[in-house]
């Protein structure tokens, strides 16, 4: 762009701004306010940087004014540029209340001239800086324009084309901007030459430095979700919602849906007549097989459906941990783990809960195991004989604790036994337990461990004589630990990966417990404030965000375990094999 003979081509400068605001997609205004900057330094280089240049152009005319504005100051002001080494300076375009009263005898503190000054030919490094002013400026509108129209297209579908691919990531041009989808954001095994159409999902739009980000997909759940409503009408009018998406992208996928209306089969609709819908959407997916599920609000079911086509005999979960036990027939094992465990690693993803799949027969040893080592244990502790014990562990008691503590009542209610018969054990739970606790608080005392530390909530007997057993004996030497210390933690040694155990590793604490009992023992030293109290407050019903229907948030879950039958005849609950995990 020439900038030279700016007072006889007024016409020609309003031409320019429109060609250029017209390519880039911005508005004429922002071409023309950048002009006027460009116009502006170059002034300035030539009358002199000291002076307060301002360029007006007519958006209608073309006419360019430039002039220069002198500002009334108080004599006694004292200025100092931010970026002058030389001390005090006068403000840019300033002139003295003394020296302006001189000329001026209605002069006063503020009052500003304006003089017209001619208009003038750029030379070459004038008109370089100008332009690099003027890009500079359009660029920045440009990437504004980019970030303002794509920021509330997070969540869609776009159509591009690719214009290039660098180390695995497609840049795609979208039209008025462009994306890029990265490596980890593709499906695996699909590639793409320049020129190629395709369709990608818009997960994040950033603002960075050199210009908007907007990141694509086509391996993120929300691609998929969206791939079905464009297919299933009953999805786009929201009729047939998409609860959670879990996928394993170019190989399996699992969607749960919930439909609004009680005569409309979503998981049906979603499949379309001979597949031809879901069929669709796995062609756009590079032949993804697709698991399309009932979602349930009983977390149970959910679970259940998920683990599809595997069927399940019992669920038992544990809703602090957010885990849950699955016992399965033996011959539908490999069935429900999935291909290197991909069917429950997506059905854990899609519920959210940590899903441990064991066989009925491994439930039944686990079971028998259980049942022979507690009662074992009240045959020792209670000095009964083994009909006895077994009733206590066929009643549900799993520790002595558990027969100490509870009411009289639910241990003579059980069948053979009366009242004294439930005292007297009760009586010898107690004194086996207070027997156990002066053996741990003698061996407590042995290690040197002080009174003081029992006093941190948290710190039991057991807990402290292991404590003290790491030589930790003080509440400072709690204070100064980290939770790896007391949980155990992982280190290379000769090139192998190896766990060091921590002081309570027999105890399974998890980081945030191990963390809760360190900062209790750093309140009590005074290194740090007590957290405050948290405030009651009520509980609100929340209604899900449409991405969080995507990707399955789910609620808050009460405490106590609960456990699920799915069938009548199905036995209880076991441990997870060794190689299942989800």
């Amino acid at each position: 762009m020439s900038l030279t003979g700016i007072s006889a081509n007024r016409l020609e400068l309003l031409q320019i701004a429109e060609a250029v605001a017209r390519e880039k997609s911005i508005d004429k205004e922002i071409v023309i306010e950048a002009i006027e900057e460009a116009i502006q330094k170059g002034a300035r280089s030539r009358y002199g940087a000291e002076h307060d240049i301002r360029v007006h152009i007519d958006p209608k005319t073309g006419e360019t004014i430039i002039k220069r504005v002198i500002t009334v100051i108080p004599d006694d002001l004292v200025y100092e540029a931010e970026d002058s080494e030389d001390g005090p300076s006068e403000p840019m375009g300033s002139r003295r209340l003394k020296e302006a009263l001189s000329v001026d005898k209605d002069a006063f503190v503020g009052k500003t001239y304006e003089e017209i000054l001619p208009p003038f030919e750029f030379g070459r490094v004038q008109t370089q800086m100008a332009r690099q002013v003027v890009t500079g400026k359009v660029r920045e509108a440009e990437r504004e324009r980019q970030h303002e129209e794509f920021k509330d297209r997070v969540g869609e579908i776009v159509n591009g084309v690719v214009k290039r691919v660098e180390y695995g990531n497609t840049v795609v041009d979208l039209g008025r901007g462009e994306g890029i989808m990265r490596r980890d954001q593709s499906i695996p095994r699909e590639n793409f030459n320049i020129g190629d159409r395709i369709r990608c999902y818009i997960y994040d739009v950033r603002r960075e430095t050199k210009g908007p980000q907007i990141l694509l997909s086509r391996a993120h759940g929300g691609f998929m979700a969206k791939l079905f409503a464009q297919e299933v009408p009953e999805v786009y009018d929201g009729v047939i919602e998409i609860r959670a998406v879990a996928r394993d992208p170019g190989s399996r996928a699992k969607m749960a849906v919930v439909s609004n209306d009680s005569s409309i089969d979503p998981v049906g609709a979603c499949v379309g007549m001979r597949g031809s819908r879901v069929q669709a959407v796995v062609a756009e997916l590079q032949g993804e097989k697709i698991d399309i599920i009932q979602w349930s609000p009983d977390e149970a079911t959910f679970i259940v459906n998920g683990l599809a086509p595997a069927e399940v005999s019992k669920v038992v979960m544990d809703e602090e941990d957010e885990r849950v036990e699955v016992v399965v027939p033996d011959e539908q094992l490999s069935l429900a783990i999935g291909r290197r465990g991909q069917n429950v690693r997506l059905a854990s993803q899609l519920t959210g809960w940590q899903i441990d799949i064991m066989t009925e027969s491994q439930e039944s040893e686990r079971r028998q195991r259980e049942f022979t080592e507690r009662t074992a244990l009240f045959q020792e502790a209670l000095d009964v004989d083994e009909v006895i014990a077994q009733l206590l562990v066929t009643e549900g008691f799993a520790s002595v604790e558990d027969v100490a503590y509870v009411e009289n009542a639910e241990v003579a209610a059980i069948e053979g036994f009366d009242e004294d018969t439930a005292e007297e054990i009760q009586a010898r739970a107690r004194d086996f337990l207070e027997k156990e606790a002066a053996e741990l608080d003698a061996k407590r005392r042995e290690f040197g461990v002080e009174d003081s530390l029992l006093e941190i909530e948290g710190v039991t007997l057991p807990v402290a004589v292991a404590l003290g057993a790491g030589d930790v004996k003080t509440v400072e030497d709690l204070a100064g630990l980290i939770p790896d210390d007391l949980r155990g933690w992982f280190e290379s040694k000769d090139g192998d990966r190896v766990r060091e155990p921590g002081i309570l590793e027999a105890f399974n604490l998890d980081a945030a417990d191990a963390e809760a009992l360190i900062m209790r023992a750093r309140v009590v030293m005074g290194w740090v404030e007590a957290p405050p109290e948290p405030e009651a407050q009520e509980v609100a019903q929340v209604e899900l965000s449409e991405e969080e229907q995507v990707f399955g948030v789910r609620g808050a879950q009460a405490a106590a375990p609960v456990e699920a039958e799915v069938e009548p005849e199905a036995e209880e609950a076991a441990p997870p094999a060794d190689n299942e995990e989800a």
